[in-house]
């Protein structure tokens, strides 16, 4: 069925708050690059609630990169995951804390670093000329990467409005070009160059106790074109507000249709189908990244999955089609 909604696309610089805490009617929208001031997300008004995050995704086709910083109040949560794709090894470094002491984070995107730092992992992310450097250590793994911005690259950032007093603002930039090396157990690999790339997910906003999301996103090169997808659902439907959008040589496509998501929650392996009016995609995983937490006020399961994306997606420059594009799919489910 076509869900195909209007939205707003943001033009000038916005505050996503109040105020008074509230969300700011005006911030509701889309941008092709990041508008919105977030420097309202700090707790002082609606302590508890706050959601901060940069999660930085990294594909290539030896070895798969992910990494996390967030604070969400009263816990911070952060991650370092290296998958080598050739031996099937998964090294995975976690750390909660207890508020939010651990996590350094800008009040906006790009406004300073973001950091993590606990006794079994550091993570640094820097703006600097030309791209962001991320890099990374825990016990037997190290990262330094940088995802290249390249000139007029856009990102689809996105108010997501719940209501008055709960809404997120994200920021989607896939087909960043990465490149760098990863460090496992004292054997360093360079990103191979061409074809390694890196995805930001930057979060801030004021969530729901409970919340279930599909995000997915891919990157890469078809018919000498550079395409990135962005994908979501479930946590947009209602709202008013989509972020899917497909990404041509830098230029942002915006697809505003509310996607179904069709998956085997008993085999996570088998293909996905993510389809709308705009677009028709298959999605053929190869690993399932299962993860489970459960603490006493903070519970997560997922399934964050990756593999290859084929099918087409409409656009104002006609049927753009893909065929095995490599990036993930997820499900997760947060009580937090």
């Amino acid at each position: 069925m076509n869900r195909t909604i209007v939205e707003r696309e943001i033009t000038e610089p916005v505050s996503l708050c109040l105020p008074d805490g509230r969300l700011n009617p005006a911030a509701v929208g889309w941008s092709r690059r990041p508008l919105h001031d977030t420097a309202g997300i700090d707790g002082r008004s609606s302590w508890g609630r706050n959601k901060r995050w940069e999660y930085w995704g990294v594909t290539t086709p030896t070895h798969i990169v992910t990494l996390t910083v967030s604070s969400l109040d009263y816990a911070a949560v952060h991650n370092i995951l290296i998958y080598d794709r050739v031996s099937g090894t998964t090294m995975e470094r976690g750390a909660v804390a207890p508020l939010g002491s651990s996590a350094t984070l800008p009040a906006s995107l790009g406004a300073s670093s973001a950091r993590a730092r606990t006794r079994s992992l550091t993570i640094d992310i820097d703006e600097v000329p030309g791209g962001t450097r991320l890099r990374g250590r825990g016990a037997r793994v190290a990262f330094d990467i940088t995802a290249v911005r390249p000139a007029g690259h856009e990102a689809l950032a996105v108010v997501v409005p719940w209501s008055k007093s709960r809404f997120q603002y994200t920021v989607k930039d896939v087909a960043r070009p990465a490149e760098g090396w990863v460090e496992v157990q004292g054997d360093r690999f360079e990103l191979p160059a061409g074809d390694s790339w890196a995805v930001l997910d930057h979060g801030r906003g004021r969530w729901p106790y409970k919340m279930t999301w599909n995000w997915g996103a891919a990157s890469g090169i078809v018919d000498g074109r550079t395409i990135g997808l962005q994908l979501g659902g479930r946590w947009t439907d209602g709202t008013g507000s989509t972020e899917n959008a497909v990404l041509i040589d830098g230029t942002l496509h915006k697809v505003s249709d509310e996607l179904d998501w069709v998956y085997d929650e008993a085999h996570w392996l088998a293909p996905w189908r993510i389809h709308g009016g705009s677009l028709d995609l298959r999605f053929d995983p190869f690993w399932d990244h299962a993860s489970k937490t459960e603490l006493l006020v903070f519970g997560s399961r997922g399934h964050q999955c990756f593999g290859h994306y084929s099918g087409w997606v409409d656009t104002d420059l006609g049927r753009i089609r893909v065929d095995s594009l490599l990036g993930w799919a997820e499900d997760i489910r947060n009580r937090w």
